[in-house]
């Protein structure tokens, strides 16, 4: 009898048999509120209607072909379609499975079209688990420890992150440019620096925002030198953050533009944009892949586009974001252990301290299990795992949200309330 590996540890005890919108439902129908999307991944909710039936037929005219091969015509209409949501000037696009993948044929890109062999991180982020995005991922050692050596050619740079370093937004932003400057002085000239990769939010990092100050000090730096900016909007794309992409709270500007997780509502497929003029700069043979751009998931993916689109999501996540962030606003005024309720849209994280003014992890994978004791899904996130996110479909409506604090409330209430 084989088994699930045993370093696989589940957030939660649910076995969920069905879903629906943003609920999920166990083997004796339980409700359970899913505030983790799959971690941001089923953007239209679990099974929505049109997107079942996009799969559905497209199932049953041709499940997969592969696209370096034979083009297929899911593919060809998403790409005309993303021309409609994607920034000004990133007009070609290469498609992969996983938002790893996808992070990986952005560095290649990089590389080749530049011909420097260096990129700067910045420190909170997550890119990825496989070997390349693993080294670019500097959100938690668990990601990376353990089978190094890892790839060479990445330089840290502090994120402007004022939970961490206790100043202002504006004091923490430039400190971030400062040191960027002195790791371009120190670490890795600009003429060795191939890109900046950045997260909008950082996500696995406990989900805090930039700022614009430091996209435009990013933007001005490598304009200078010739560095290209890539934007990894694999968890802060498609109106998860009550904009199209996460950049544009920011006027980001990216060069090279990464998407995964909620592009096509839980199928699997991710993707790099970029410029005609720089995407022909990758060398011929570099971009390829057996499952790339399959055509169950672009028919998906054209499914979740429209549905995006015709029930107003990116406008709903700007809505219920705001509800939901008031309504977290509210316990954490009530509960001192929460010292931070931070984040854009339907992309929120509750972090806790404590009395020290230390990351409490443990408190907060507590308040997390008991939030799914009593049928609200949540995951943890933060360095220290000091974070609860909410991460909802996009699709939740007003009562979901309220519901969905009210059992975070007693949840939190049950864990810290005597302290």
């Amino acid at each position: 009898m084989a088994e699930l590996s045993p370093v696989l540890k589940q957030a939660t005890p649910v076995v969920a048999t069905r879903g629906e919108g943003v609920y999920l439902y166990d083997a004796d129908d339980r409700r359970y509120l899913d505030f983790t999307a799959g971690i941001g991944v089923t953007s239209t909710g679990h099974c929505h209607p049109r997107v079942v039936a996009a799969a559905q037929e497209q199932v049953g005219k041709l499940i997969h072909g592969q696209y370096t091969t034979i083009m297929h015509e899911p593919l060809l209409k998403l790409v005309d379609r993303l021309g409609e949501v994607l920034p000004e000037g990133l007009d070609r696009m290469f498609f992969a499975n996983s938002g790893s993948e996808a992070v990986e044929a952005a560095l290649r890109l990089a590389r080749q079209a530049t011909g420097r062999p260096n990129i700067v991180v910045f420190h909170g982020g997550f890119h990825g688990r496989t070997v390349a995005a693993a080294s670019l991922t500097t959100s938690g050692t668990k990601f990376r420890s353990g089978f190094s050596p890892l790839m060479a050619g990445v330089q840290v740079s502090p994120f402007p992150d004022p939970g961490h370093f206790g100043w202002s937004l504006e004091e923490t932003t430039e400190f971030a440019l400062k040191q960027l400057d002195y790791t371009l002085q120190t670490l890795t000239s600009p003429q060795d620096t191939a890109a900046f990769l950045i997260e909008p939010v950082l996500g696995e990092g406990g989900y805090v925002p930039a700022s614009t100050e430091f996209f435009a000090g990013l933007r001005e730096r490598a304009d200078k030198h010739g560095i290209l900016l890539v934007v990894d909007e694999v968890q802060t794309g498609w109106g998860r953050t009550g904009k199209f992409w996460g950049g544009d709270h920011f006027d980001a500007r990216a060069d090279i533009l990464i998407t995964a997780k909620g592009l096509a509502s839980g199928f699997p497929l991710s993707g790099i944009a970029a410029s005609n003029a720089l995407m022909e700069k990758a060398w011929p043979g570099s971009q390829g892949g057996t499952y790339g751009a399959n055509a169950v998931a672009c028919a998906a993916a054209l499914a979740t586009l429209d549905v995006i689109q015709e029930e107003g999501l990116v406008e709903n996540s700007a809505a219920r974001g705001k509800q939901l962030k008031a309504a977290l606003e509210e316990v954490a005024a009530r509960h001192p252990q929460i010292t931070d309720v931070r984040g854009l849209g339907l992309m929120i994280a509750n972090e806790f301290r404590d009395e020290n003014g230390a990351p409490d992890g443990a408190t907060s994978a507590a308040v997390q299990q008991e939030a799914a004791k009593r049928g609200l899904i949540l995951l943890n996130n933060g360095a220290w795992g000091q974070c609860v996110r909410f991460i909802p479909a996009l699709v939740v409506g007003e009562q979901d949200v309220a519901e969905a604090a009210g059992i975070w409330g007693e949840a939190v209430e049950a864990v810290v309330g005597g302290r």
